[in-house]
């Protein structure tokens, strides 16, 4: 009798043991999945803060470029597209399909602002213009928040992602589908990476 209960009890403590092991691996998981999701909201406050400054922008440039109606116009529609797929990407941070769409927006966003900044070089009293000076000043402080940002998020997903690939905590991730978080990669070109220049 006595070695029967000491056998179960040993499968007890065994099992609150793998238990709370279990658990552990769950919450650390979710400890690091959470945290990725709040990297993505420091990149979705600097993206808001971004697009809040294009219309200022445009609406800066438009009395000095009235020929060049066309770039403003493609401004505002890649600053729109871009809003839309940062809001579906803060939807679901990490989400393979969204994080692509959103790369694609943004690469199309940065390519009108060059485009713009290309046009602006062209027109020196816009350049000397104290709004549009201060429009663009504030929006290079904010692209570099975004880098800033950007590389936090990277860094939570990899770790996050590392995590749950590693034995044996991949199984609990299996088990609770937790799924692979998507980086946030540009598809651009290196000369396209940059950050559009702003210069005075």
């Amino acid at each position: 009798m006595n070695g029967i209960l000491i056998a179960l009890l040993v499968v007890v403590v065994l099992a609150v043991v793998l238990i709370a092991w279990v658990v552990g691996l769950y919450n650390g998981l979710v400890v690091l999945k959470n945290r990725f999701k709040n990297a993505f909201a420091q990149i979705d406050v600097q993206l808001r803060r971004r697009y809040d400054l294009i219309p200022n922008l445009v609406e800066t440039a438009k009395g000095y470029l009235k020929h060049e109606r066309e770039t403003l116009t493609a401004v505002i529609e890649a600053r729109n597209q871009a809003a839309g797929a940062a809001k579906a990407l803060a939807a679901a941070p990490g989400d393979v399909g969204a994080s692509a769409a959103f790369a694609k927006a943004e690469s199309g966003l940065a390519g009108v602002l060059s485009r713009l900044m290309v046009v602006v070089e062209r027109y020196p009293e816009l350049k000397a213009d104290g709004q549009m000076s201060r429009v663009m000043e504030e929006l290079s402080s904010t692209e570099n928040r975004i880098a800033f940002a950007r590389q936090a998020y990277n860094d939570s997903v990899t770790e996050y992602n590392t995590k749950r690939e590693i034995f044996p905590t991949s199984i609990v991730a299996g088990i609770f589908n937790f799924a692979p978080a998507a980086l946030l990669e540009s598809t651009d070109s290196a000369a396209q990476r940059e950050a559009p220049q702003v210069k005075f």
